[in-house]
């Protein structure tokens, strides 16, 4: 489990009293991000942010974001809409390739909360590496991902903007087994069968999780099949150019 930048240039940002922030979703990946943070960089310059979203997040995410926080500050926000209120204006569900979900409800209000915070804290000398636990494991399109980059786009009014994906060469074994060698216990959906921690119910999801998911869940379950039957959109992406909707997929009626 090697860093993916060298540790002498992880000390050029830490020696430069860089403010270094923990995108925390509750899942297993955000855990090992924090537990690696929290290795090699000073608790005053880390900050923890969780996007919440609510009535779609798995109970107990945003518990599970205190829980190893310990004295490392956490800020907990939320876009102005729901996951719900953004599929009805936009008669559609996120896909792949348009991912709202991420872009409205997750990036957006923490990119802004990021900024809010650096000019309060004058401290950090606008500088900022905003980690994020993305893995290569997980899809083709996050394998190509850049491990450290500048960002370009957040560096502006004074701001020196960095996007790290420490774990990004991590493999789920290796997740699970540096939370259990500090001593923690990952996010309880995990346990019940799921293999990732999303919304959910996500469009990223295997149907094995989507099936757990909604014998999990069946009130918000009755809620998505709902959505879908109202706009007629399915959440699921077509297969082989066919539409396949939830209880169909899941083989789970929602009533």
């Amino acid at each position: 489990m090697k860093p993916v930048i060298k540790m002498k240039s992880l000390k050029h940002f830490i020696d430069r009293k860089g403010l270094f922030i923990c995108n925390h979703s509750g899942g297993k990946d955000s855990q090992a991000l924090l537990i690696y943070l929290k290795k090699f960089v000073p608790y005053d310059q880390i900050l923890i942010i969780h996007s919440k979203l609510p009535e779609v997040d798995w109970a107990g995410t945003e518990e599970k974001v205190y829980e190893y926080a310990g004295n490392i500050p956490v800020i907990v926000t939320k876009a102005g809409k729901t996951f719900f209120e953004m599929v009805q204006h936009r008669k559609m569900f996120p896909s792949p390739k348009y991912r709202q979900c991420t872009s409205d409800l997750k990036r957006g209000p923490i990119e802004k909360v990021i900024r809010k915070y650096l000019k309060e804290h004058p401290e950090f000398g606008g500088l900022v590496v905003n980690c994020m636990g993305i893995r290569a494991e997980e899809s083709s399109s996050r394998a190509k991902c850049e491990t450290f980059k500048f960002n370009n786009r957040n560096s502006k009014a004074g701001r020196e903007w960095y996007d790290w994906l420490p774990i990004h060469k991590w493999t789920e074994k290796e997740i699970f087994f540096i939370i259990d060698k500090f001593g923690q216990k990952p996010h309880w959906a995990y346990k019940a069968g799921m293999t990732r921690l999303s919304c959910c119910f996500c469009i990223m999801a295997s149907k094995s999780d989507l099936i757990t998911a909604a014998k999990l869940n069946p009130c918000l379950y009755k809620k998505y099949v709902k959505t879908e039957k109202e706009i007629g959109k399915s959440m699921m992406m077509p297969v082989k150019g066919k539409v396949t909707f939830l209880e169909d997929y899941t083989g789970i009626n929602s009533q």
